[in-house]
Parts: structure tokens; sequence; C-alpha cells
């Protein structure tokens, strides 16, 4: 059976051994059937998680000309603000506007690769316009930083692996994200918040900062499943890193974000992305057989696999996974990259023309993809959104 609701795991049992075999019982079935799953009990405070919720609204309520000093095309690094429908996913514009940040990094060196541009200090916004904004956001990554990181090390535990297994994807001052993000329920884009997608590296974790519904993530017959917000939770997505190092273990489940209904006021949402190291290069782990076994189980009884988004690894594309990264965000914002990446957005733009063209003409023709299991492959990343 596909799933029809998403499962709440208690991230407090896996800090005593009494109940740790339990809840990593629990998260293997999780990551084997459904690839998306909310937690509870943290260890973050519900004060800092209400603290983030409110600066992050107040942001939005600045001044155009005060968001716009912190404009994400002000620099190469795809750090700062983005306007209301800036952001493309599946290659319509996202009906939403947001901040994108990092855990803190110095400006790229001549020498470093291009894609090093991604490490960068963040554009924060006038600390007289909003005096605890900066602070609360940095203590937030700082924890979801290690929230992160002892997640990875859990899902590596419940496929019987050390839990130490993914450390080597990691650098030692590892980059972080997190995206503040504003959905409104008015204009002429309403409708896709965020267009059907799946993450990319190995796990995001959101905030749902409003009571709206809006989120949905797609099961294996390609229905959409409600993800409502729940009070001192996080959704966890599983992201197509995960699935690719684990051979297709792990679910990375396509989802999408609908547009609050007029009238419902704007919906707000706070996304953190666990990072991955940009000299990385994705190869396969050794997942142990039995576990691969589980996951085809799964996959034979429901009758294989169904999305709207296909797997976006291509074997042997890129050399690292900046590279690919670097693209994506090209693609994604499109402004940034005519200002800085000229040459690279004209590459994908013909690439785009090219798959446009290849695409089947016969109306009513089944396109979605029905697969069993993903192939091994390097990393060609997915929008990050929610």
């Amino acid at each position: 059976m596909a799933f029809t609701t998403i499962p709440v795991l208690d991230l407090s049992e896996a800090r005593s051994e009494h109940t740790k075999p339990a809840f990593l019982k629990q998260l293997r079935h999780a990551l084997l059937t459904v690839g998306f799953l909310y937690i509870k009990g943290t260890g973050i405070e519900q004060d800092l998680y209400d603290r983030v919720c409110e600066e992050g609204i107040r942001f939005f309520g600045l001044p155009d000309e005060e968001k716009l000093k912190i404009e994400m095309k002000n620099e190469p690094s795809f750090l700062g603000y983005s306007r209301l429908g800036n952001e493309i996913t599946a290659q319509k514009a996202d009906w939403r506007e947001q901040l994108d940040l990092s855990t803190p990094h110095p400006v790229r060196k001549p020498s470093d690769p291009l894609y090093h541009n991604l490490l960068a200090p963040n554009q924060w916004p006038s600390p007289h316009s909003l005096p605890a904004f900066r602070p609360a956001f940095e203590e937030y990554m700082r924890q979801m930083s290690a929230v992160s990181t002892l997640f990875t090390s859990l899902i590596a535990e419940s496929l019987d692996l050390p839990p130490t297994a993914f450390d080597r994807f990691f650098d030692a001052d590892q980059q972080h994200k997190l995206k503040i993000v504003k959905y409104p329920d008015i204009g002429s884009g309403v409708g896709q918040g965020v267009g059907p997608h799946k993450d990319s590296m190995l796990t995001s974790y959101l905030l749902q900062a409003s009571p709206h519904r809006g989120l949905q993530a797609q099961n294996t017959t390609g229905e959409w499943i409600d993800c409502p917000p729940i009070r001192g939770t996080l959704v966890v997505a599983i992201g197509q890193g995960l699935e690719a190092l684990t051979g297709g273990v792990c679910a990375s489940t396509t989802h999408r974000v609908l547009s609050p209904a007029a009238g419902a006021g704007a919906r707000y949402s706070i996304p953190f992305f666990q990072g991955v190291s940009y000299d990385a290069r994705f190869e396969s782990m050794e997942v142990p057989e039995h576990v691969r076994a589980l996951r085809e189980d799964v996959l034979e009884s429901q009758g294989g696999r169904r999305d709207d988004v296909e797997f976006t690894f291509v074997k042997g594309r890129w050399n690292h996974l900046g590279e690919a990264t670097l693209m994506n965000r090209i693609k994604s914002h499109p402004d940034v990259g005519e200002a800085w990446y000229p040459d690279l957005l004209k590459q994908i733009r013909a690439q785009q023309a090219g798959e446009e063209a290849a695409k089947p003409q016969a109306e009513g023709e089944d396109t979605s993809v029905r697969t069993m299991a993903p192939p091994v492959a390097r990393m060609q990343t997915a929008v990050e959104a929610h």
C-alpha cells in the first residue's frame, strides 16, 4: 500500500538506549516507504521556534526598498532576497518571495573553484530595522546544524551502517542553508507556491511558520498527501543525495506547495537544508543486502514508483557536487545568472530548449516516471524549496 499519512517520530527517543532500537525501526520504515516524516523532541526550545517565525514574518513587512538592499542578484553567492515570483521550479515561476541565508563563510579566493562562490557571507537586513533578526537566525542555524548531523547518523544506523557512514561527505566547516519564505494568497501567480520537486543534498527540515496547509507529498501511486502544520515539529524531506548514495534504498519524495486560499492570508515557512561538501563526489555506499531487499519488497508491493518529477541524477555528468549545485541555482535564479554567470545561463537555456523540443507530442501520453529503483549516480541537484 502507498502511504496515505506522514509518520511522526520523536527524536528524544533516539537519545535513550532503552527506546533507541524502536526509534531506529520506525525511522527505517519511514525512509523505505515514505521519504517524508515529522520529527518532534528535537531539543530546540519552542521559544526559539517562535522567535524565528516572528522575526521571519517581520522581515516581509519591511518596505521594498529595504528588502532590495540585500537582493540576491547583488552577489554571486545566491544568498539574499528574492522578489515575488522570481524563482523558477519545473520551468514555472513560484509565487513566493524569500530570503536565503547560510551558515557563515568567507568570500571565495580567486584560486578556488567557481562553485565556491556559493560559500559566502550572508546579506542581512538592517539591524536598525530588525535588531533581533540576525541573533535569532544565527542561533537557529547553529542548533539545526547539530540536529541535522545527529539525524544523519541515525539514518545510517537505521540502515545497519556505522553512525559515521556519511561523515566523509561533510566539510569540517560544513555550509548549511536556510530560507524564509512568504506565499501570498493574492496576485496573478497564485496557485504554484512551489512546483513539484525533490530536494537536493541529504535531508531538509521545514518549520511551518503559520497555520496554513499547502505542503503536500506525493506517494508512489501519484496521489498528493497533505502535510499540515503540527506545532513543535519539523517536516523532514529526504533528498536526492541520500537516495543516490544509498542506491535507491532511501526514498526522495516529490512534494509541492499550494498557494493559500484567497482571503486566508499569507503562508510562511522556514526550511533548513543540510549541506554536503561541494567538493564531494557521489558514489554508492555499501548498504547491506537485507536492507536493499526490504526496499525492493516495498516497491514491488506498490507496483513500482510513480512520480511527477524524474530522478535528476545524471551519471558522470558532474565531477563535483558544487558544479551541479551552481548550475541548478543559475537555473532557478536566472537574474543572478545574467548578472554573474551569463555563459553558464546560456548553456542552461540551450539545454532546456533541446529538452522541450524532444518532449512527446501525443496528447494524453503518460510521461510520468515509473521505476523500481533509481540508478546509482552522481548528483544533479533539485531546487531547494518548501
